[in-house]
């Protein structure tokens, strides 16, 4: 089982997207070159402390970090995609409810944004 101190789940209330024409920034030695980032927030329901998760959009032609950056001590963490997937990301910020964040310093890997489970077929018409 997890240390809770090597992770944190909290629901993300806001975000904020971000459209870059290229910024290279350095992670972990690794420059990267950034067309886009959403910034995910929320609260920690346990605490009340606010999280947040950059995820940053990159070129095609950019390398990319080989796991997503956690730092549950300054309340971050920070995912790359490439660029083609920002529109995905905005898109279930936009329509599903609730989402997490999770914060995975034990596993960086398992880092992610999630939806609860769904019925099939919930964001369609019925005939």
């Amino acid at each position: 089982m997890a240390d809770a101190a090597q992770v944190v789940v909290f629901e993300i209330k806001e975000y904020m997207v971000i459209f870059r024409q290229v910024e290279t920034r350095d992670f972990g030695g690794i420059q990267v070159k950034i067309r886009g980032l959403v910034r995910c927030m929320g609260k920690d329901p346990k605490t009340g402390v606010d999280y947040r998760i950059e995820v940053f959009f990159l070129t095609p032609d950019s390398p990319v970090p080989p796991t997503p950056i956690v730092d549950i001590p300054n309340h971050n963490g920070a995912m790359f995609f490439p660029a083609s997937d920002m529109l995905t990301l905005v898109d279930t910020l936009r329509n599903e409810k609730p989402i997490f964040g999770h914060l995975r310093a034990d596993r960086p890997e398992w880092t992610s944004i999630t939806t609860t489970n769904e019925p099939v077929g919930e964001g369609f018409e019925k005939d």
